[in-house]
């Protein structure tokens, strides 16, 4: 896994990152329907997918293919294709989707291009840009460069306390995991200032790298629900990690102030929530 990624290589990742999202995020404000169909399934009935969502992420393929013809590419809608070049664009046209079809505004087209194997324990994330359609707002980070929303420079928010804190999470599509999850929700909610359910993986992280939360945590991530906005909360000093030292992932994704980010990892260790139990 790459540690320190060439400064110009940054530069130019973050440039075509930032240029993609925009034109992705273009496509689903401007094509959206007045009424959203759901095109296919995945986890359960209720895990959806739209044709917009297929359409941006065909439309990213396409775009990145010819600005960076050596790179792979690894989207959730179609899977994955092969490079020489040794980075990997990680792709979610849309991270919210439920939300785009209901018409309520957290959803985002997510890019980030790492470094190495996608997957989270592998990996080095070295540009990024989430891009939230229906209000305009826009991430970017780059290794080493900082994170900003709309080019102002964001530092992640230290609360002075759990009980002070408040905590973004999500909840999976199949019953069983829901169930486990709503039991952690029930345990935590009385040591928190409240809870909050964005609905958009990549949301949550930029909006705790902005201030808006104090800590985020979700187990079910995906690569492509994670890597942007994994690296623009950690660009805005946010420490994200899983359990037990483990990297941040599919088992628990858990991020916040270093100050309280490891207050939240024990508890949720101490109550089993990398389980479906």
């Amino acid at each position: 896994m790459a540690t320190d990624p060439d400064p110009q290589l940054v530069d130019d990742l973050m440039e075509v990152a930032h240029t993609v999202a925009l034109e992705g995020g273009a496509m689903v404000r401007e094509g959206r329907p007045s009424t959203v169909e759901v095109a296919a399934t995945k986890s359960s009935a209720q895990d959806v997918v739209t044709a917009m969502d297929l359409a941006v992420e065909q439309h990213l393929r396409t775009r990145l293919a010819r600005l960076r013809p050596d790179d792979a590419f690894l989207g959730e809608e179609g899977g994955a294709t092969g490079g020489t070049s040794g980075v990997t664009w990680v792709v979610d046209p849309i991270d919210g989707t439920v939300n785009y079809l209901y018409g309520l505004p957290s959803y985002s087209v997510s890019v980030a291009a790492v470094l190495g194997e996608p997957d989270p324990a592998r990996w080095t994330v070295v540009a990024a840009c989430v891009h939230a359609p229906a209000d305009g707002r826009t991430f970017r980070a780059g290794a080493g460069r900082g994170a900003t929303l709309d080019g102002q420079q964001l530092r992640v928010r230290a609360a002075p306390s759990m009980l002070d804190s408040l905590v973004g999470t999500g909840f999976g599509y199949r019953a069983e995991r829901r169930r486990a999850q709503g039991r952690i929700v029930a345990e935590l909610l009385p040591r928190v200032r409240d809870i909050r359910r964005i609905g958009s993986a990549a949301l949550d992280l930029c909006t705790l790298a902005a201030g808006g939360l104090d800590l985020y945590y979700e187990r079910g991530l995906s690569p492509w629900d994670l890597a942007a906005g994994q690296l623009v909360a950690t660009e805005a000093g946010a420490l994200v990690s899983g359990l037990n030292g483990a990297a941040p992932g599919a088992e628990m994704t858990v991020a916040g102030h270093p100050s309280l980010q490891r207050e939240l990892c024990r508890f949720l260790e101490a109550n089993d929530a990398a389980t479906d139990l």
